[in-house]
């Protein structure tokens, strides 16, 4: 699943496509204007990010109907259908099945970008929690670069290929619907909310490769008990309960920092920042794919250190170094003409900024949200946080290209002091969350949200074995 949302993030960009655009509307209409040409991109690049922001309006209802696992299965339609029609658009003759394509396979994105988070979340042990976090992230990654090698003119990025290589998004769906079958259903959402404790059992000795599995299964009970005064939430009272404010505020703030950040505008500046500093138009694809392998490098090395370093310092570190660099990239974009050395400086500041976001803005929100609600309150916050996520994605692609046209280099220093607002709220208001469970964070943020933990605690033997917590309430 977060393989296919990155592939689709990237696999737009082959020229081609553009010629095929071209050809088409000349076909039928005759010449075509640049700015015509350019609407219809733009509309098709968007797409993606729009049908993002629905597919999250559909998380909570559809995790809580059909599950975390069931919802992913469901969801491969909007992959494989997309993946048919993006396929057969040449045939058809028709740019307009493309653009259509974009939209449902964005709905794919949408949900599996917040379902995958919260399944493997929800089944990892708390101590790898963070690094099975951070994967979704990886295959993200993976995903650009694959789509990235694909791309190159050689490759698939050519008037014959790029029809394969834009219904390659199949695939993946394909093998995820005969794999993952055999895998169990989250065994929080069997107990918690189904109430199955035989399925939820059995699922965690699954998982867990070992057969007791008591004092996990009373902690999920422990967090049961604890939800049923609340009841199910939904988005709409999810803003409205005191115990959850800061939490709801924080994925607010890392999803927007995330996304605003300038993350896609380097993406986007990236081929004119390598041309300036005299790399080929031939050789600029890869040097494009060099930074996608970066990215995918520093992801790996952010699931090997998240559970020693923390989630707190990683976006710290993150988004301090993506701030530096946007503030170093404005002063090169600003001298690149006046100093032959300053374009490299400018490709460094990329690398750099690339280096940054892999370890903490790009991979730790999802990690973080998570952890910080509960099992009845996560699916609405997920859908918040896609919602930020997918709408502030959106906007960056819409007005950013205005912001380049008016601001030039100086459009870099908005994206540096939204970093360094959203670090300046992390450092201030987000605790750590390692080796905490669901329970234990809500408690770290009880005293920011004025809340009372009242804890009624019963100790019961379980034939000699250590003792185990049976109820923790929050009120």
């Amino acid at each position: 699943s977060s393989f296919q949302y990155g592939y689709n993030v990237a696999v737009i960009n082959s020229p081609e496509m553009k010629l095929f655009y071209t050809r088409i509307y000349e076909d039928r209409y005759g010449p075509m204007s640049d700015n015509l040409l350019t609407l219809l991109w733009s509309v098709t690049v968007s797409m993606y990010p729009l049908g993002g922001f629905f597919g999250s309006l559909m998380v909570a209802p559809l995790v809580n109907k059909f599950g975390r696992k069931g919802t992913l299965l469901f969801n491969n339609i909007f992959s494989i259908v997309p993946a048919i029609m993006m396929g057969v658009s040449e045939v058809a003759g028709s740019f307009e099945i493309i653009i259509a394509a974009r939209f449902i396979v964005g709905i794919c994105a949408g949900l599996s970008s917040n379902v995958v988070p919260m399944y493997l979340g929800e089944i990892a042990p708390k101590n790898y929690r963070g690094a099975i976090g951070i994967v979704p992230q990886l295959f993200i990654t993976v995903g650009i670069l694959v789509a990235q090698v694909f791309g190159i003119r050689n490759i698939l990025g050519n008037m014959e290929g790029w029809p394969i290589m834009l219904s390659f998004t199949g695939i993946p769906a394909a093998i995820q619907l005969m794999l993952l079958p055999f895998f169990p259903e989250s065994p929080r959402y069997m107990l918690i909310q189904k109430g199955d404790e035989k399925t939820a059992r059995k699922g965690l000795q699954r998982l867990r490769g070992w057969e007791d599995v008591d004092e996990e299964l009373c902690e999920m009970r422990v967090e049961e008990q604890s939800e049923r005064a609340e009841g199910r939430l939904s988005v709409l009272n999810l803003f409205t309960f005191r115990s959850l404010r800061w939490q709801l505020l924080s994925v607010i703030f890392m999803n927007m920092g995330q996304q605003l950040s300038g993350v896609n505008a380097i993406y986007y500046y990236a081929d004119s920042i390598y041309s300036s500093a005299g790399v080929a138009d031939d050789h600029v694809q890869y040097v494009t794919v060099g930074t996608g392998a970066v990215n995918v490098f520093m992801t790996i090395a952010a699931v090997f250190i998240v559970e020693k370093s923390g989630r707190k310092l990683l976006l710290l570190i993150g988004f301090g170094v993506c701030c530096g660099a946007c503030v170093l990239l404005t002063i090169a974009l600003y001298f690149q003409t006046t100093l032959d050395w300053i374009p490299y400086v400018s490709i460094v500041c990329v690398i750099i900024y690339v280096i940054g976001h892999a370890i903490g803005p790009s991979p730790i929100p999802t990690v973080i949200t998570t952890e910080m609600f509960r099992q009845s309150s996560r699916p609405p916050a997920f859908m918040v946080a896609g919602t930020v996520h997918w709408l502030s994605n959106f906007t960056v692609g819409l007005v950013f290209p205005f912001l380049e046209s008016g601001l030039g280099a100086y459009s870099f220093i908005i994206f540096a002091c939204i970093c360094l607002a959203t670090l300046i709220y992390i450092w201030v208001v987000i605790p750590e969350t390692k080796n905490k469970t669901f329970l234990e964070t809500s408690m770290l943020f009880a005293h920011r949200n004025k809340v009372d933990i009242v804890a009624e605690a019963e100790i019961k033997e379980t034939g000699g074995e250590k003792p185990i917590l049976l109820i923790l309430s929050l009120i």
